[in-house]
């Protein structure tokens, strides 16, 4: 399905579609450059429509005019232009009359990547090798999928990891949360999971809890566990340093085995986190996998969380390097140093000449938070029979791990919220969702309430925000939220369905319009509505005092969620009443969907009785399917012990 030609003057090659004849690849628009720490190709493009090349802030459609992305991990709040948390060099490029293709690089050094308005793109790499794969599609859902036989696909989640999740950073006490939790289960608003941030520990030291302000820690975890609910805490990978020998048993063991990053001297490298001076773990070791399992295990026989939150694994470092900074040498200061904020590899991390196992971190900063998620993983392979599959959403990723966190409230972060979503379909990380109502910086109650009716659809399903703000809801907003977290509970037999589809063969669970309709190129550029799978349509208000919201429907025709009441539209804008209590859905013509009787707790909701959606096609035809199993096990399907029905 393809030509592969090779020129060499210029040098380059030139990759072609046989079907359509379309230049996909054309390397002799300017000069490669191989050399040790300084790797540079660039190609032509055959249009515009650029996606992908993570993880930044910004539009889903990319901008080609003079804009350079840095993919090098970095703990800061979302900002446009700067180098975010995670590392995703691919991208998935749409064709003239629909077709698409996705290109990888498989490097895990630092690099940016140039785009240019002729159209063109330069990739530019500080270290490994131009490994690239290409991925055909023909069409976008096929090329995520090929993406994902290369980088594999998503763990199945348990079935409570698709309820509704809450947190914050400063409860303050274990008393605080559980009041928090049974002000839910009083309002009856749906609740799967609660968190806890770093305020639980002690001294913000991993594997403790606070023994005064925590103290009824393990018995809210219990109460969590009878009512069908479940508990979630964070964990960093600095280990606290400064503790006297004999005191802390993960730093002193991690020490005695020589699990942690070294300086090139040989000694632990020693930066500043929550919990002050701290050593980094070496996820590249396979012994500290074991360190990992046995300070988790030891924790879960005081505390039996169900699920771990990864946090600061860029890593993150509040000193630049270490405390005595980074030494000279080309791998702290390289020749050529890609445009990452702070203009050092070492700001706000730790120095790149820093020695891991498996190479020096020059090499595996942007893999940091994607061993660190495997370690973790792992564990939960091995974790008590109370917890099976605990979910561990890592901030840093690359290739196939990360989340997206959006951290401030206000307009400006809602709708970018919705972006990264999208983005992050495209990387192979379906379980997806932002700080729904924001995490740092005060909400109002109407955009609380419209970013939970967003929220909702967000396939991780999380609200989370920061000391010492709060927003108090009224009676109104409230019932909105409620009502919206219901209709998402309803839909759950849908949505794990859809989870099955991506663990199975890399099926995107939220989608931009583009992919079911490529040949539209009115739906190249949207990002502010989504689908559910191909067939339910999410038109948010993203606009403060609006009572309407203007949206695209594509060709076709489309069902009020609520009412059943038809559009068929021709391809158009329409106009959409979208009172505050209202979140426009809709479900497209030829679509069967699996749905439930909502209940406050996925648990609660299981033992309900089932119902279908039916909405019929012009031709009186429809299609739906329904995975079914525990909804907690490991390897369900691999095992055969499951259900799956075909409507």
């Amino acid at each position: 399905i393809y030509s592969l030609d090779f020129s060499r003057d210029p040098f380059g090659v030139l990759l072609r579609r046989r079907a359509t004849g379309t230049v996909l690849l054309n390397t002799t628009v300017a000069p490669l450059i191989f050399a040790d720490q300084f790797l540079q190709i660039a190609t032509s493009l055959p249009s515009r429509f650029l996606y992908g090349l993570g993880e930044h802030r910004g539009t889903l459609l990319h901008s080609l005019d003079w804009s350079t992305l840095t993919l090098w991990a970095r703990d800061v709040s979302p900002t446009e232009s700067f180098n975010l948390y995670g590392a995703h060099p691919f991208y998935l490029l749409m064709e003239e009359g629909g077709d698409a293709h996705g290109v990888f690089l498989l490097n895990s050094n630092a690099m940016e990547v140039a785009l240019q308005p002729t159209p063109g793109l330069t990739w530019r790499t500080i270290g490994g090798v131009l490994d690239f794969y290409i991925f055909l599609g023909p069409d976008p859902n096929m090329v995520i999928q090929q993406y994902q036989q290369v980088i594999g696909f998503p763990a199945m989640p348990p079935l409570w990891a698709l309820g509704f999740h809450l947190c914050r950073w400063g409860y303050g006490s274990s008393n605080e949360t559980w009041q928090t939790v049974r002000a839910m289960r009083n309002y009856q608003i749906p609740q799967d999971a609660q968190w806890n941030d770093i305020d639980y520990m002690d001294g913000y030291r991993d594997f403790t809890f606070d023994p005064q302000k925590f103290a009824s820690l393990p018995s809210l975890v219990e109460d969590l566990h009878k009512h069908g609910q479940h508990y979630v805490i964070i964990l960093d990978p600095g280990i606290s340093s400064t503790n006297p020998h004999g005191s802390y048993w993960p730093f002193d063991e991690g020490l005695k085995r020589g699990l942690f990053l070294n300086t090139t001297q040989g000694q632990p490298l020693i930066g500043q986190v929550w919990p002050g001076f701290t050593a980094f773990a070496d996820f590249s070791n396979p012994d500290t996998h074991q360190w990992w399992l046995e300070n988790l295990q030891h924790f879960h026989a005081h505390v039996p969380f169900d699920g771990l939150w990864i946090d600061m694994n860029e890593p993150s470092n509040f000193m630049d390097g270490s405390e005595d900074g980074c030494p000279p040498g080309e791998l702290d200061s390289p020749p050529y140093t890609p445009a990452v904020l702070g203009d050092s590899l070492s700001a706000k991390t730790v120095c790149a000449s820093a020695k891991q196992k498996a190479s020096v971190h020059y090499n595996l900063h942007n893999l940091y938070g994607l061993m660190e998620a495997k370690a973790t993983a792992r564990s939960g392979g091995s974790a008590p029979s109370s917890s099976p599959a605990p979910p561990s959403p890592a901030r840093a990723g690359t290739r196939g791990t990360g989340w997206a966190t959006i951290g401030a409230s206000g307009r400006t972060c809602i709708t970018p919220s919705q972006v990264g979503l999208l983005s992050f379909s495209l990387f192979g990380i379906p379980l997806v969702g932002a700080d729904i109502c924001g995490f740092s910086g005060s909400t109002s109650e109407e955009l609380c309430t419209r970013w939970m009716q967003l929220g909702a659809f967000y396939p991780f399903a999380r609200n989370h925000n920061t000391q010492n703000e709060k927003v108090e809801g009224s009676v109104p907003a409230r019932t909105a939220m409620k009502n919206v977290l219901l209709t998402r509970y309803s839909l759950l037999p849908f949505l794990y369905t859809l989870f099955h589809r991506a663990h199975l063969q890399g099926d995107t669970v939220a989608r931009p319009l583009f992919f079911e309709f490529p040949w539209d190129v009115a739906t190249l550029g949207l990002d502010r509505q989504f689908l559910w799978g191909r067939s339910l349509l999410v038109t948010p208000v993203l606009e403060p005092g609006v009572e309407s919201v203007t949206g695209y429907v594509p060709r076709g025709v489309w069902y009020d969620f609520y009412t059943g009441s038809s559009v068929n539209s021709s391809g158009e804008m329409l106009k959409m009443s979208a009172p505050l209590e209202h979140l426009n859905l809709h479900v497209r013509e030829g679509a069967i969907l699996p749905t439930q009787k909502p209940g406050t707790t996925s648990e609660a909701t299981r033992g309900n009785p089932l119902r279908l959606i039916v909405a019929l096609s012009s031709s009186a035809t429809a299609w739906g399917d329904l995975f079914w199993d525990d909804g907690e096990s490991l390897d369900t399907f691999e095992r055969g012990s499951y259900s799956y029905l075909v409507f």
